[in-house]
């Protein structure tokens, strides 16, 4: 791969419970394991940060789409949640569900788009094949 930008962070302390850093201080958040997870739940986790990438990324990718098919996405949104569960091995799977708002496009046509996006993502493409990404759309 001929690489166009490389992003760095550090994670430091316990992990989960710990901090992570952007290389450009950026980024400087304190962690802390979900109260749903058996945690204090008083910092971000990496679920929330991996939903806020892809949710930015995949937005990125509808833009590219639709301006290339020359269609007006005003006022678009992508919502990600990342889910964290057992995969019954002993260890943790993650699944995606990105919530795309595209008003005034027709749900058919929508979903063309982000069926489009979906191929061109970055994160879609590192994920496919690896975690269930499930891609929803609504004019509102």
């Amino acid at each position: 791969m001929n690489s166009l930008y490389t992003a760095e962070a550090l994670a430091t302390g316990a992990g989960r419970n710990g901090h992570v850093r952007s290389s450009d201080g950026r980024i400087d958040v304190g962690l802390s394991v979900p109260k749903e997870m058996g945690g204090m739940g008083e910092g971000s986790n990496p679920e929330q940060l991996f939903a806020a990438g892809y949710a930015a990324c995949f937005h990125s990718a509808l833009q590219l789409v639709a301006r290339t098919q020359k269609v007006d996405i005003t006022d678009s949104s992508v919502g990600g949640q990342v889910q964290i569960g057992a995969n019954g091995k002993g260890g943790f799977e993650l699944a995606v569900l990105l919530e795309v708002v595209l008003p005034g496009i027709e749900t058919a046509a929508a979903q063309a788009l982000a069926d489009a996006a979906h191929q061109v993502c970055p994160y879609s493409n590192a994920t496919r094949g690896n975690i269930d990404v499930t891609i929803s759309v609504s004019e509102d």
